[in-house]
């Protein structure tokens, strides 16, 4: 059974009547099929869909990312790896269901892949915390992170979370903290890390696992700091006012495009990634690909400059501040005071040392 978005409700009615087109037993008595009017309604759903998808509003295009049959992790995971071998566990507490991590091959190269995962239906929804991560799990991918950083081993992770877990058991385990060590263990790897998010990316919960050399969306997927509806209550007090949150926020693909906050937006079939999964599988697979082939002659050194310089730049030269110059390298410049200091500072036991033996030198030669 098909599932519809409120502004979908004349693609509904007309796919209703394609169907009882296409098998006339279900109607009274036997009939023929008529291929001309099936053609003619496949032909209207099709320009209605591009009429509606290529003119959605912010909030609209969040409801197409949290769409109950949008593909989820374990979808592209299944089908764009080989030889994928579960990892559970962060060592410390236990298990988080909802984030699916192990190594596997991508085209005969060995990858680490994360996913977050929200369930195809209520039960698996429920088993995975709805894609709502706990400390565990990020502690978890940690872990991993490490181990591949270790083995010089490329990351790829897909994001599809609302947020990471608000309940009490989780902030009493550190979620904040987990969520900060996630973000600072992404930003120090010295190998490609490759962030696709395919539905919702919300709040910390997403950019834990988004720091990385790449960053790229769906064309339906959205990616904020917070959800329309908690933005609307807090700003408006009004969770109603979810379309002029969604716009505010600039919450939509093409909009952080503009902001050069993600790298490369995906293109999926009109009428969004649920319609035809196999175009969106081989559309990701080609992103991910071209975009691990771009650091395969990096260093370990410019692939982490890459990845700083990224975030660094993000917001300098539009969003709120513009024509703002910026210089290739962003490593802060510091006086030559500044860096004299520095230095003393990280060297205490050694200046200290050097300070007291001078101290003791002079004293020597004044009392001689």
């Amino acid at each position: 059974m098909k599932n519809y978005l409120n502004f979908e409700n004349d693609i509904k009615n007309l796919e209703t009547e394609l169907e009882s087109l296409k098998d006339p037993y279900n109607q009274s008595g036997l009939s023929e099929v008529d291929t001309n009017k099936i053609s003619s309604l496949q032909n209207e759903i099709e320009n209605r869909l591009e009429k509606i998808y290529s003119n959605l509003n912010a909030w609209e295009t969040a409801l197409v990312a949290r769409h109950e049959d949008r593909p989820k992790a374990k979808f592209f995971m299944d089908n764009l790896f080989e030889d994928f071998v579960t990892l559970s566990g962060d060592r410390f507490y236990g298990e988080d269901k909802s984030v699916i991590s192990g190594f596997a091959k991508f085209e005969g190269k060995s990858v680490l892949v994360i996913g977050q995962e929200k369930g195809e239906d209520l039960e698996t929804r429920i088993d995975r915390n709805f894609g709502m991560m706990r400390p565990e799990g990020y502690r978890k991918t940690i872990r991993l992170m490490k181990l591949a950083n270790k083995f010089k081993i490329p990351i790829m992770v897909f994001v599809d979370t609302p947020g990471a877990y608000p309940g009490v058991g989780a902030e009493e385990r550190g979620q904040a903290e987990a969520i900060a060590r996630s973000i600072e263990c992404s930003m120090n790897l010295s190998v490609p890390t490759i962030s696709v998010i395919i539905g919702e990316g919300g709040s910390g919960g997403a950019i834990a696992l988004a720091s990385s050399n790449k960053v790229l969306m769906l064309e339906n997927s959205i990616y904020s700091v917070i959800s329309p509806e908690g933005c609307a209550t807090i700003l408006w007090r009004d969770p109603k006012k979810t379309l002029e949150a969604s716009e505010a926020m600039k919450l939509s693909a093409k909009d952080l495009l503009k902001l050069e906050i993600i790298d490369e937006i995906i293109a999926e079939p009109v009428g969004g990634a649920h319609r035809d999964r196999d175009l969106v599988l081989d559309n990701v697979r080609s992103s991910l690909r071209k975009n691990l082939n771009h650091f395969s002659n990096m260093s370990e050194d410019e692939i982490l400059t890459h990845r700083k310089n990224k975030f660094l730049n993000i917001g300098r030269s539009k969003g709120f501040v513009t024509n703002k110059d910026i210089s290739d390298n962003l490593v802060m410049q510091n006086s030559l005071i500044q860096n004299i200091k520095t230095k003393i500072y990280r060297n205490k036991k050694i200046t200290f040392s050097l300070i007291f033996s001078l101290a003791l030198l002079l004293t020597i030669i004044i009392f001689l």
